[in-house]
């Protein structure tokens, strides 16, 4: 397994006890239409975690049938804009890189916004540190761990 899945398995471990059982996809997905047919899951149960500048670094975890709404973001976040972080930026500050990035355990302390749509799934399918891989997760655990605000955050 990639040592990057396994630096998050750890940290996950070590800040909240989990043991998580992550899928992972070597030859990777280009789309959460792929990712959803990889593990069986329907595209509203990937939850993507997004990576944006605003008045800071923020995260908006959505739904792979959903886009992001920056102006709901901006107006969150009381601003005038918010934009797709640069993908430097994203390693910098969450210490993930694009396409890998979970919904917690980010080197930063960051704001963490949940689209309200993926509390609508049992269980949602998450990336795991890298962009081949994914894990199982109550969206509740996903709002708890990363201390997030539930929001419409898509378009």
């Amino acid at each position: 397994m990639d040592q990057r899945i396994e630096e998050f398995r750890a940290r996950a471990a070590e800040t909240y006890g989990l043991d998580i059982e992550v899928h992972d996809f070597p030859e990777g997905t280009r789309s959460a239409e792929d990712a959803a047919e990889s593990v069986g899951c329907s595209v509203t149960e990937i939850a993507r975690s997004r990576v944006f500048a605003a008045d800071t670094i923020i995260v908006a975890v959505v739904s792979g049938s959903t886009r992001v709404d920056t102006r709901k973001l901006a107006t969150l976040r009381g601003v005038h804009e918010a934009h797709l972080a640069d993908s430097a930026d994203v390693e910098d500050v969450i210490g993930w890189p694009v396409g890998g990035v979970p919904p917690f355990c980010h080197d930063s302390a960051v704001p963490v916004y949940v689209d309200d749509q993926v509390m609508e799934n049992e269980t949602v399918w998450v990336a795991a540190g890298v962009p081949t891989a994914v894990f199982p997760i109550a969206p509740e655990k996903v709002v708890e761990y990363a201390d997030a605000i539930v929001a419409d955050v898509t378009e």
